[in-house]
């Protein structure tokens, strides 16, 4: 099957294999670049969709994984407060370099660099969720617990609540 892939979503395949989870990616023809669309293509609601959202110090430029349900909208100060200090969106260049992976296809594992990762915790409503594969098109279903393996992020609360 990864054959067939894409050389993203083989990527995201391999780092999967290699850490030792048994998820398999799949491309679709439709697009899964935002929540919405990657919900109807796979037929499960919005929240199970997981976004990996890469924003950055303000002054450390330092890289920051917020992996957030699809239905929830990032509370950037809760973040801020958590890493002490202000974080803001990176841009898709800044993406790129950090993850190898261009917007819309950032999967929560098999970045090139290690990031700090924080998980939001109403991923754990859902018995399985759905992921990103590297490119707009490719996701992968999980558990909330596996994605707390693979990332080895820190549960918490992301939504802004305004």
């Amino acid at each position: 099957m990864s054959d067939k892939l894409s050389s993203s979503a083989r990527k995201v395949q391999e780092a999967l294999k290699d850490k030792g989870f048994d998820c398999t990616v799949t491309e679709l023809p439709g697009s899964t670049r935002t929540a919405k669309e990657a919900a109807i293509a796979v037929g499960c609601q919005v929240g199970q969709i997981v976004k990996s959202l890469i924003f950055k110090g303000k002054k450390s430029n330092t890289p920051i994984l917020v992996v957030a349900s699809g239905s929830n909208r990032v509370d950037v100060r809760k973040i801020g407060e958590i890493v002490s200090e202000s974080i803001k969106m990176a841009d898709a260049d800044f993406v790129r370099k950090e993850t190898g992976f261009a917007i819309g296809g950032v999967p929560p594992l098999g970045h090139s660099e290690r990031l700090k990762t924080f998980i939001d915790e109403d991923l754990y409503e859902f018995d399985e969720i759905w992921a990103a594969a590297g490119n707009p098109h490719a996701l992968f279903k999980l558990t909330p617990d596996e994605l707390v393996k693979m990332t080895d992020g820190q549960i918490i609360s992301v939504k802004d609540d305004n």
